[in-house]
């Protein structure tokens, strides 16, 4: 059981990793003007997005489907924060779906917003890490 959870955390954590930079490099990338500039953000923001991000959500969830099903769903589906947690993970989910559309969108020069709004959208996974972390270590109800 320790073992799912600590792997479950460590995929968990390179998730975020990515989750943390990649609208940094949209950041930059909304920034940049020059072809060389541009062409290097999509290089990064790819190989972060389908080598680290995507895998990491994935190995998450296994981990975490994994624990469910040996005891955590038992244990706690009739308490509400296992049930808000997961709702988090979804609306996290959903995000990681708007960063791949952002990442296409750059891929095919067509990105509509500013610099600005993705440093808004990069403080984002803080609010779902704070949420989750707080849901899962706490259990407050």
């Amino acid at each position: 059981m320790l073992w799912l959870k600590a792997l479950h955390l460590i995929f968990m954590v390179t998730w975020f990793a990515g989750l943390f930079y990649l609208p940094r490099l949209f950041v930059y990338h909304a920034m940049s003007d020059d072809e060389i500039s541009n062409e290097r953000f999509k290089v990064m923001e790819r190989k972060l997005f389908f080598g680290i991000m995507t895998p990491g959500m994935i190995i998450t969830f296994i981990f975490g489907i994994w624990m469910l099903g040996d005891y955590a769903w038992e244990l706690y589906s009739a308490t509400g924060w296992l049930h808000s947690k997961l709702t988090l993970l979804l609306l996290l989910v959903v995000y990681h779906g708007f960063c791949g559309k952002w990442l296409l969108d750059f891929k095919h020069d067509r990105n509509q917003h500013s610099h600005v709004f993705y440093r808004w959208m990069n403080e984002v996974p803080v609010l779902f890490l704070v949420g989750i972390i707080i849901l899962a270590v706490v259990k407050p109800f």
